[in-house]
């Protein structure tokens, strides 16, 4: 009996242990994941999601821990936090190109200041209106889904209890630093087009006829051409973002 008592001890030690680990990665993570972690959701809310992704990641991340948990080494306690921050930052990026690429859509359409929020970080309405939009899609495609093959893939890339190597990390965060201002500026293309037509066309328009007021008749021409371009390239809009985030989930640390 007192074998047997002792056997489960030891096994839900262990299972703790394992839960453990995998909670301060994704715990780590969740605080700048888009959706999940946004600061509009209530802590305990967060708390819960975490709880829930460890559940599903730590029963097939458990034989990659079991080396780090026998060899007694408390290393893990960074090399684990250090790594769910990295993943969280990489994914957080796509987020931020959806608000940089409305910030540049509101400014060539002089929609910046018109539609500015009051808030404590004012982001252009566009912007924010691209980001809500952009996470309820990838939430409703399967956001949660993703995020957990990611970081069962990340335990092959980054072990369990050990730093990353600088060189390489750094050359990863470069990278989805581009790829994400790449992005950004791929979404904001069109906005930045028809606000290069416009100021040559009112240019052409003002030298021919310099007593007209360009300025009253071209501002709410620009205002309506950027409403209705926004209207119209939307939907492709966050079909390019959603298909380069679900790529990136999908080999989060491949070559971009």
């Amino acid at each position: 009996m007192n074998a047997q008592l002792a056997e489960i001890l030891s096994f839900s030690r262990l299972t703790m242990m394992v839960g453990f680990i995998v909670f301060l990665r994704i715990g780590a993570a969740m605080a700048l994941l888009p959706a999940f972690g946004e600061q509009s959701v209530p802590m305990r809310v967060r708390l819960a999601i975490t709880l829930a992704f460890t559940l599903i990641v730590a029963p097939a991340a458990a034989p990659a821990l079991l080396p780090v948990i026998e060899s007694g080494s408390h290393q893990y306690l960074v090399s684990e936090t250090i790594a769910g921050l990295g993943i969280g930052i990489a994914v957080r990026l796509f987020v931020i190109a959806l608000q940089v690429a409305g910030a540049i859509a509101a400014q060539s359409t002089s929609l910046s200041q018109l539609f500015g929020g009051t808030s404590v970080e004012p982001a252009p309405a566009m912007g924010h209106l691209m980001v809500v939009a952009g996470l309820a899609l990838s939430v409703s495609l399967g956001l949660h889904v993703r995020l957990t093959e990611a970081f069962l893939q990340s335990y092959d890339i980054l072990p369990a209890g050990r730093f990353p190597q600088p060189d390489s990390w750094m050359r990863w965060g470069v990278a989805s630093v581009a790829r994400g201002f790449g992005l950004a500026f791929s979404l904001a293309a069109p906005f930045v087009v028809a606000s290069l037509i416009y100021n040559v066309a009112t240019g052409v328009i003002n030298r021919a006829m310099p007593q007209l007021m360009v300025a009253f008749v071209g501002a709410p021409a620009i205002t309506a051409g950027g409403l209705i371009l926004l209207a119209l390239t939307m939907p492709r809009l966050l079909s390019v973002w959603t298909e380069a985030l679900n790529g990136f989930l999908l080999d989060p640390f491949g070559a971009p």
